[in-house]
């Protein structure tokens, strides 16, 4: 409860929900709430966390640690890729996250779909 209520969670945390439609809570404590999803896949954990707490690899993130790299999204759309547009609207991802569908199953689906997304492999992915 204080994760969800204090700045702690801070404002680019993503929320998302388990099977009973409950808001996941961070934890570390063996098979954490996350860890329970991702654990058949290291890389999958990695890029679900970078999505999770907004630092992955991606415009926004370049435009406050690497300025004077491009920002913008390849495809076109966004000054400024976000991880809102990468999820919501990009035509660079075969699939696209349903903005109404924010349970964990859904958003591991599309990492899965996609696995180019959030991935630290170089400035211009």
């Amino acid at each position: 409860m204080t994760f969800q209520v204090s700045d702690l969670k801070g404002r680019n945390f993503l929320d998302l929900v388990g099977s009973d439609n409950n808001i996941l809570e961070p934890t570390y404590c063996k098979g954490s709430t996350w860890l329970q999803f991702f654990g058949h896949s290291n890389m999958l954990c990695a890029r679900a966390t970078r999505a999770i707490t907004n630092h992955a690899l991606i415009g926004e993130y370049c435009f406050h640690f690497f300025p004077k790299e491009e920002f913008s999204c390849p495809c076109g759309l966004y000054s400024i890729e976000t991880r809102w547009h990468i999820l919501h609207e990009c035509r660079r991802f075969n699939e696209y996250w349903n903005p109404w569908r924010d349970s964990i199953a859904y958003f591991i689906q599309f990492l899965e779909r996609n696995p180019r997304v959030f991935v630290f492999s170089s400035l211009s992915t």
